[in-house]
């Protein structure tokens, strides 16, 4: 058996590191996609999986090695289950741009929910530093004090601001992480950026619509000079979150786990039950009225 690591997945084809540089071709048994029915994708790139070699120099996947963690999301294009998009990450960089298009906060709440329930350590990058007027700078200060306060790292950056190009090689070194956001938020710039070796293809933001153009279009894990990998994946529009019940969703906020000690009913959902600890402290100014929007909008969509 030879162990190795899926840098990409294609669809019906494997592309599986060995090390010392040999990308080996490979397949999936259809006894595997017979037990992983929930998934969408019973491999994901960042898998580490044992291979047998086939005459004609493919491989054979014969074993999946057990998930660290993982970042999942709702499946797409009406399949049922969930798709799980980059496993065995160091680090996940949740990534939005301060316009074109505009920054959603609500997006980078459901990551960070989902970061929290699959135990990945996240990071927030707001992009595009470079487009922000006075307006934008603003708020993104407020968003860097508000996430930093709730124990997050967060980083503002931009293509053309070397110092915050820095920053991020300096926190990406020698890790496994992913860039995960919608088209147009500059993913795949920052990667051409930060390693100039790569040269992926990119496009512009339509002035029409305000959104991303998709230039990459399947997950794969890129070696950076600086040591380890970025996965880049596909834009992601909406964020749905995956097997977490509504009395738990709360679980996932930092802020909201001392103030919901203090509710009355211990499966409280902190929407309309009387004697909520959680709506008392958003009530007195100690949540984030974002915040508190963002988690009764999952609540809703649980």
């Amino acid at each position: 058996m030879i162990k190795g690591r899926v840098i990409q997945s294609t669809g019906s084809w494997y592309h599986v590191d060995t090390g010392e540089e040999k990308i080996i071709e490979s397949r999936l048994p259809g006894r595997f996609r017979l037990k992983e029915q929930q998934v969408t994708n019973p491999i994901a790139v960042g898998d580490w999986v044992d291979l047998s070699m086939n005459e004609d120099g493919t491989g054979s996947i014969e074993h999946i090695h057990e998930r660290k963690n993982y970042i999942t999301r709702q499946a797409t294009h009406g399949k049922r289950g969930e798709q799980i998009l980059v496993s065995n990450l160091d680090a996940a960089c949740v990534v939005q741009s301060i316009k074109k298009p505009k920054l959603k906060e609500g997006f980078i709440d459901r990551f960070l929910v989902t970061c929290e329930a699959y135990e990945v350590p996240p990071l927030i990058i707001i992009n595009k530093m470079d487009l922000a007027k006075s307006g934008g700078i603003a708020f993104a200060e407020e968003l860097t004090d508000l996430y930093q306060d709730l124990g997050y790292s967060i980083i503002t950056t931009s293509i053309h601001d070397e110092a915050s190009v820095e920053e991020l090689k300096e926190f990406l070194t020698d890790k496994t992480s992913a860039f995960i956001g919608p088209s147009g938020v500059g993913k795949t710039s920052l990667i051409n950026t930060i390693d100039p070796a790569w040269d992926f293809k990119v496009a512009a933001v339509s002035d029409y619509s305000n959104k991303g153009k998709h230039t990459t279009t399947f997950a794969r894990l890129i070696p950076l000079e600086i040591g380890g990998y970025i996965a880049d994946t596909p834009g992601i529009r909406e964020f749905g979150l995956v097997d977490i019940e509504p009395w738990e969703l709360s679980l996932y906020f930092p802020e909201m786990l001392e103030p919901r000690q203090h509710c009355k009913f211990h499966n409280c959902t902190h929407h309309h039950e009387p004697k909520c600890g959680v709506a008392e402290a958003f009530e007195n100014g100690e949540i984030a009225a974002s915040r508190y929007h963002s988690y009764l909008n999952m609540l809703e969509s649980l």
